[in-house]
C-alpha cells in the first residue's frame, strides 16, 4: 500500500494487522472487512460478527452491500489464499459507521472532524491550498517544486474546463484524452507510465523529474490553446486535438534526447516506491 494510505490505515487501527490487497484491474486497494470488524468489535469470532452485521445493515439500513464489498483472495494464517470479503477505503468508512461498538467511536469522531474540515474549506478555499502545501512538505518536496506543482494543478483544471465546454463530461472521457496526450509524447498511456515508474495509486506527475513535468505541461498547455481556438466538439474531435498537443511535446522531447544522448523518460520516482507481489498459493 502506498505510504499515505498505509499511514492512514495504521493510524486508524493502532497498528493492528489489517490485510490489504492491490487490484490491478480496478487500480485500487481493498481491505479485509473481517479484520476491520474483528478489531473494532473486539470479537473472537469476527466472521460470525461480520455475518451478523451484514444482516443488520441489509435489514435496518436498506443498503445493497454488493455495491461496497466484493471478494478477493487474501492470505490466511496457514499461508494459503481464500476468498475473503473486502472493501475499498470509502466502503471501509461506511461499514465502520454501522458498527455498534465503543471501539468504533474514535474513528467516527475522526470522520466527523474530517467532514467539518472539508465544509470549512468550502467557505474558505485557501484552507484546502494550505492543506495541499503541508502534505507536500511532509512528503519532502521543496518549496520551488510545490509552487510549480500547484501551478500545474491550476493549469490542468483550465484544460479540463475547456474540454467540458467542448462536450466532454465524464471522467472516462477525460482519462481517454489524457492518455491521448501521454501516448503521443511519451509513448505510454498514463497507466503504463505509472507502471514504468513502479507506481500504483501515487500521482504520476508528483513522481516526474523536472523535464518530464515540463513536457507534460507543454503538451497540456498546447492542447488547451488548440482546443480554445478550434473548439472541437465531442470525444473524437477532442482526441485529434489532444494528439496534436502531445505531438508538440514529442518534438521537444526528441530534440532534447538527441542532444542529451539519453532518454528523459525515467523510471525514477520521487519517493523510491517499490512494490513486491507475493506468489499466490491457492487453497485446494
Amino acid at each position: 500500500m502506498n505510504q499515505d494510505k498505509m499511514y492512514l490505515v495504521n493510524k486508524i487501527f493502532n497498528n493492528e494487522t489489517i490485510r490489504t490487497i492491490w487490484d490491478n484491474e480496478d487500480e485500487k486497494y481493498y481491505i479485509s472487512i473481517v479484520d476491520i470488524v474483528g478489531i473494532l468489535a473486539d470479537s473472537r469470532e469476527p466472521r460470525k460478527y461480520w455475518n451478523w452485521l451484514k444482516n443488520k445493515i441489509n435489514k435496518e439500513e436498506k443498503i445493497e452491500l454488493s455495491s461496497i464489498t466484493r471478494q478477493l483472495k487474501l492470505k490466511a494464517s496457514d499461508g494459503k489464499y481464500y476468498n475473503t470479503d473486502v472493501c475499498d477505503i470509502e466502503g471501509m468508512f461506511r461499514i465502520i459507521e454501522s458498527i455498534p461498538s465503543k471501539n468504533a467511536e474514535p474513528i467516527k469522531m475522526w470522520l466527523a472532524r474530517l467532514g467539518k474540515e472539508r465544509i470549512d474549506e468550502t467557505f474558505n478555499p485557501s484552507l484546502a491550498a494550505k492543506r495541499a502545501i503541508d502534505l507536500y512538505r511532509t512528503k519532502g518536496y521543496d518549496e520551488k517544486w510545490i509552487t510549480k506543482r500547484l501551478k500545474g494543478i491550476q493549469d490542468r483544471k483550465e484544460l479540463t474546463d475547456v474540454w467540458k465546454e467542448n462536450g466532454i463530461n465524464s471522467d472516462k472521457e477525460y482519462a481517454i484524452l489524457t492518455n491521448e496526450i501521454y501516448k503521443e509524447w511519451s509513448g505510454m498511456t498514463a497507466k503504463e507510465y505509472k507502471d514504468y515508474k513502479g507506481l500504483r495509486k501515487e500521482s504520476l506527475r508528483d513522481n516526474m523529474d523536472s523535464i518530464e513535468v515540463i513536457l507534460t505541461d507543454l503538451s497540456e498547455e498546447t492542447t488547451k490553446r488548440l482546443a480554445k481556438k478550434h473548439k472541437p466538439q465531442g470525444l473524437e474531435q477532442n482526441k485529434k486535438i489532444a494528439s496534436l498537443g502531445g505531438h508538440a511535446a514529442k518534438v521537444a522531447r526528441k530534440d532534447i534526447e538527441k542532444n542529451l544522448g539519453e532518454s528523459i523518460v525515467t523510471k525514477d520516482n520521487k519517493l523510491n516506491y517499490e512494490y513486491k507481489d507475493e506468489k499466490l498459493i491457492e487453497n485446494k
